[in-house]
């Protein structure tokens, strides 16, 4: 490691050290608790204009765009330069070459992926200045359940060996003291376990050539603050850990293209997919704005398990290696995410209705059902017996599924209409998943966990208790915003999306009249004929109801638009659909079209982009810094800690101390009772010190997500009493002590 260090006025390379281009290593800040708008960058920071700018969903500080022409923005000008002027080129190829071909598709694909790779790591360094903070700064960016998540990844890396490391994360006596539990378990940390593992090779593999793998500065902060050493370079933890993450979604790009290419038969259906989500990058991901959140590491295995899913459909050979890989992409896209499991019910209820219709085989139809119960069955062992597995929706469908597969026969045999069997078959597979689904909870004694299934129910029914709330309340799973609609005509991507709808309803429906009609031996003939078609029609129906189940689910839950804009980019693809598209096609070059369609969605798409590089700010919290600062030098390493969620996370991942609550959980029953009734709670827990924060007793994100007011659903019969809040900021004595206080933070200790 070379730490050099920096000030305002002179370069001070270490001795015999290569000294790097920029001079100056320098920042300055604005107040605490809050980003700080950038003045300055790494060789010269003069003043620039700034206006304010709205706050993104990671739920951080405030953040300031800036006039055009500041440094990071041309920074990002000059680094995507060099490959605009590729992608052009590329462009005009597409435009001159009227076949098909492979090479030209991995190439453009790889390109594209950079891209995405580039775009997100521009955007989170401008949002956050990442590269000039501190370790403990860094750490502090990651809030809430992010702190919780890295924290395991830094056990990992600090311990002796990535094997006592993974023992220590197994048996994690800090998270729900006094409790012991395996965090892999319980917080699906497979993905921290697997980028440990490589950054522990990566280094010792650098050690031994004696790469150097990070450069260290020491910063100056301004405003009073002392300097701290800041280190770039995959050898710092935190820069492997979101590079690695950022990698995996440019990669994700890449499957992007190759998906809307391969759907549409063109690569320039790949592009439309693309630049559609590039032109709605805001409403299709966050990964940008919070990488370690579970759906960050999820959902690139869905787009990869979704294009498996299209291949499948399509090809008249049921090959093994495609089912294999089938498998392996449903094992990584429910890993690392407990919510993947609906996302996959949602997709047995869209193939279930194609079985019994016929637009399936039934052969292929059973295969894609028993790989996926086997992918659920992996999943259990890996998560240790992790019964949700077993008691979701998912599980359920396919149980009833493969029923329904075995008792065909029986079902054909029914003297009653066409029409009248699949509405029965229909009835009785959504009423059999709940009913089976319910069963399994209760026999498999699951209650401790909260399912996309029980927002959307609290959402419909309107009911609510204290689990729902805590995630109802928060922004992301909040009803879909009513500007999300508008934001998605301005770039053309619903206009396009619904055209295309309706093209497929019109091609459908005609398909379905005439099986209603027509013998067994003559839908078989009809399907043979669509099957032939490109793309086939069972493929536009999968998508087709696809697309409505991710569309009500992001109506229900804001956060789930990451499912929904993206199928909607790749059904825009579709416009390159000849089998769609054909007779329109005969009187304009299909080229032309689209061409001229993606000019017109650059126009409000380049405008989304641009306001996305305006984001420029840097990460400050300085009466946090302060409190952990305390915590470290005046605690002892195995007090325990009691507090407001995203504090106890920044707790546990800086400070290492043992906590009682965490961004999964916190206890509903403290609100309101009286001082008395808190201090014994706590102390039955064992806890040494409790962390106030008065933000967090008032915070009403809208009518009825206050804390206490949440709190108050749990526990009515306290409701009308003084709250916990008030009673400690003005005397906790004789049960709480005050040992700390600063602008944000009070520490009490437990008497």
């Amino acid at each position: 490691m070379v730490v050099q260090t920096r000030n305002k006025h002179k370069d001070l390379p270490s001795k015999g050290d290569q000294a790097p281009r920029c001079p100056l290593r320098s920042r300055r800040g604005m107040g605490s608790g809050e980003r700080r708008p950038l003045t300055e960058d790494k060789c010269s920071r003069g003043p620039r204009a700034s206006s304010p700018a709205p706050i993104h969903p990671s739920g951080g500080g405030g953040r300031k765009g800036h006039a055009p022409g500041s440094l990071p923005r041309r920074l990002l000008i000059g680094t995507v330069q060099p490959f605009i002027g590729l992608f052009l080129e590329k462009l005009l190829k597409l435009r001159r070459y009227q076949g098909f071909s492979w090479n030209l598709t991995l190439s453009i694909g790889a390109f594209v992926g950079v891209m995405h790779w580039a775009h997100l790591t521009t955007l989170f360094e401008n949002d956050r200045h990442f590269s000039h903070l501190s370790t403990l700064e860094r750490e502090m960016t990651f809030r809430t359940e992010m702190g919780l998540y890295y924290s395991y990844f830094k056990t990992m890396i600090e311990a002796p060996t990535f094997l006592r490391g993974l023992w220590l994360i197994m048996n994690d006596r800090l998270t729900e003291f006094p409790l012991v539990i395996n965090a892999v378990k319980r917080f699906h940390l497979y993905p921290e376990v697997i980028i440990a593992f490589w950054y522990r090779v990566y280094i010792g593999t650098m050690d031994l050539t004696g790469i150097r793998t990070k450069v260290c500065w020491n910063v100056s902060r301004g405003q009073g603050l002392n300097p701290v050493e800041s280190c770039e370079g995959l050898g710092d933890p935190a820069c492997f850990y979101v590079t690695v993450i950022f990698v995996l979604n440019g990669l994700m790009m890449t499957l992007f293209f190759i998906y809307g290419t391969y759907l549409s038969g063109s690569q320039i259906g790949g592009l439309m997919t693309v630049l559609c989500y590039f032109f709605n990058h805001g409403e299709a991901t966050r990964v940008m704005w919070t990488p370690p959140l579970r759906e960050s590491f999820s959902y690139p295995f869905h787009v990869l398990q979704m294009l498996l899913i299209t291949h499948i459909l399509r090809s008249h050979q049921n090959c093994k290696k495609d089912f294999i890989a089938l498998l392996v992409s449903n094992v990584a896209f429910m890993l690392p995410w407990h919510f993947a499991q609906f996302i996959l019910f949602t997709q047995m209820a869209s193939l279930f209705p194609m079985y019994i219709v016929g637009y399936i085989e039934p052969y292929k139809f059973l295969k894609i059902i028993l790989v996926n119960m086997v992918s659920v069955a992996i999943c259990f062992v890996l998560m240790f017996g992790k019964s949700t597995y077993l008691s979701s929706y998912f599980a359920s469908s396919l149980i009833i599924t493969w029923g329904f597969m075995k008792k065909r026969s029986k079902v054909q045999k029914l003297q009653s209409s066409q029409y009248t069997i699949w509405l029965i078959q229909g009835f009785l597979w959504w009423s059999g998943t709940i009913v089976l689904k319910i069963l399994l909870s209760q026999l498999l004694a699951v209650s401790d966990h909260i399912h996309l299934s029980d927002l959307i129910t609290a959402r419909i029914l309107r009911y609510s208790d204290f689990d729902t709330l805590m995630y109802t309340c928060a922004p992301e799973f909040d009803f879909m915003e009513k500007e999300t609609p508008l934001r998605y005509t301005k770039t053309l991507l619903l206009p396009v999306v619904v055209m295309i709808s309706f093209l497929i309803f019109r091609k459908v429906i005609p398909d379905i009249f005439y099986m209603l009609s027509a013998g067994e031996t003559c839908i078989r003939k009809q399907l043979d004929r669509n099957e032939s078609k490109n793309p086939p029609t069972a493929l536009l129906v999968f998508h087709e109801l696809q697309l409505f189940a991710f569309a009500i689910l992001a109506i229900f839950i804001m956060r789930l638009k990451l499912f929904l804009t993206p199928h909607m980019s790749v059904m825009a693809s579709l416009v390159c659909s000849k089998q769609l598209f054909g007779r329109f096609f005969d009187r304009v070059r299909f080229e032309n079209f689209v061409f001229a369609l993606i000019a017109v969605m650059s126009i409000q798409g380049w405008l989304n982009l641009q306001s996305q590089w305006s984001i420029i700010g840097e990460f400050s919290n300085a009466p946090q810094e302060d409190l952990l600062q305390w915590i470290r030098q005046n605690t002892r390493s195995d007090a325990v800690f009691a507090g407001a969620m995203p504090t106890m996370a920044s707790v546990k991942l800086s400070a290492l101390r043992p906590i009682v609550n965490h961004p999964q959980y916190e206890d509903g029953g403290l609100s309101r009772k009286t001082a008395k009734e808190v201090r014994d709670k706590l102390l039955q827990l064992h806890v040494n010190y409790y962390i106030l924060e008065e933000a967090w007793c008032v915070v009403r994100t809208k009518p009825g997500c206050s804390m206490l007011e949440i709190w108050d659903v749990e526990d009515p019969t306290n409701a009308g009493k003084p709250s916990l809040c008030s009673i400690l900021v003005k005397d906790g004595r004789p049960y709480f002590t005050s040992v700390f206080q600063n602008s944000m933070y009070r520490v009490f200790r437990v008497n």
